[in-house]
């Protein structure tokens, strides 16, 4: 009976990706709690969906959120909502200990499924929901927000384009004076930002295969709040972010070495988000000079010129939305898509593992 469930959904899927579709997807959003209102907003906006149900424990809460002139249904019921054959989609804005079940029950239901990060409480999870959208032909695909700035895309195709060149490091920081979770340490609030833009960013042959983390909780909360994470790249190269809850200024910026420009993303500073320096290292090469200078190696230092691209404004979960609509409408995985979700879990796990036995490197289970 399961595999004549998991068949049907398939069929019906593939009529969904192969049909020529101009209508708005029926979709539902789960959780009205931080997150679920910034869902709501874009997906009312956008001309690819059409919201039906904002589902949430606390109805008077989703009504809130809704406004009084809405015609969204408000309901707590989660089962009318999968119930409903109009719904298509469902994207999950709860907390993450809840998004297995939630999640599960709506790929089950035949619905794509857009899941609010980290994509499960572990990699375990998360794996189950994998497995459950690939063999039911659906989407599942992670709100990796800050993968759609207009921002990271562009780096994303900087760097996939070689514009520069080799990766050789990347360096990330992301720090502000609070909020202490009482549940999670620094590492598991802060780091999947960088971690879903690392993996966002870097060529299909370029992926962590192992990390190190060193943390400290100064202040006696019961879990890190301020962690440093060390990871080895598959190239040789390595990857670095540092987080932290308990620095009296905010800074979030990431610089992206390689052999040819260096890239510097400032996403505090508007008026000039990106910035490409044509500066950096050279290294002559063995062959390329005499044997009494080998014993000397020959570095010299590029100077040119630093410049700013220009980048469009638009809202990242505008984006967002449009990518999920557009792997739903052609049966494409989107860009964020349940591996990518793995990926952030995996690095997670692991540095956790690498905190407890005081920074030892700890290897990754995923490759990309």
């Amino acid at each position: 009976m399961k595999d004549t469930a998991k068949d049907t959904a398939k069929d019906a899927t593939g009529a969904r990706a192969g049909a020529e579709r101009t209508e708005p997807l029926g979709v539902a959003v789960v959780g009205a709690g931080y997150w679920g209102p910034n869902l709501v907003r874009n997906f009312q906006s956008s001309p690819e969906f059409r919201l039906r149900w904002l589902c949430d424990l606390n109805v008077d809460r989703a009504r809130q959120v809704l406004g009084g002139y809405s015609t969204v249904q408000a309901t707590a019921d989660y089962a009318a909502v999968l119930a409903d054959p109009e719904v298509e989609a469902v994207a999950v804005a709860t907390p993450a200990g809840t998004h297995l079940d939630v999640a599960l029950a709506a790929l089950r239901a035949g619905k794509h499924v857009l899941v609010e990060k980290p994509l499960a409480a572990t990699y375990e999870d998360g794996l189950r929901l994998v497995n459950e959208a690939e063999e039911r032909g659906l989407t599942l695909m992670c709100d990796h927000t800050y993968c759609y700035t207009p921002a990271v895309a562009r780096i994303r195709d900087m760097v996939r384009s070689g514009e520069l060149g080799d990766i050789q490091f990347v360096d990330s920081v992301r720090i502000n004076l609070g909020l202490v979770q009482k549940d999670i340490d620094v590492l598991w609030d802060l780091a999947p930002h960088d971690l879903s833009v690392l993996d966002f960013i870097l060529p299909d042959n370029v992926h962590p295969v192992a990390v190190a983390a060193h943390g400290a909780d100064p202040i006696g909360a019961g879990q890190s709040c301020v962690a440093y994470l060390t990871l080895q790249l598959n190239t040789g190269a390595i990857a670095h972010v540092h987080v932290n809850w308990l620095s009296p200024v905010k800074v979030r910026t990431t610089m992206v070495g390689g052999s040819k420009r260096t890239l510097v993303w400032d996403d505090l500073n508007p008026t000039q988000r990106v910035a490409v320096f044509d500066r950096g290292v050279d290294l002559t090469a063995p062959q390329e000079i005499g044997a009494d200078e080998r014993r000397d190696m020959l570095v010299s230092y590029r100077t040119g010129d630093m410049v700013a691209p220009a980048l469009g404004e638009k809202e990242a979960l505008r984006s967002m939305v449009e990518e999920f609509a557009a792997s739903i409408r052609t049966g494409r995985p989107p860009l964020t898509d349940g591996r990518a979700g793995l990926q952030v879990l995996d690095i997670l796990e692991a540095a956790s593992r690498s905190l407890e036995f005081k920074g030892a490197v700890v290897g990754l289970r995923t490759g990309r």
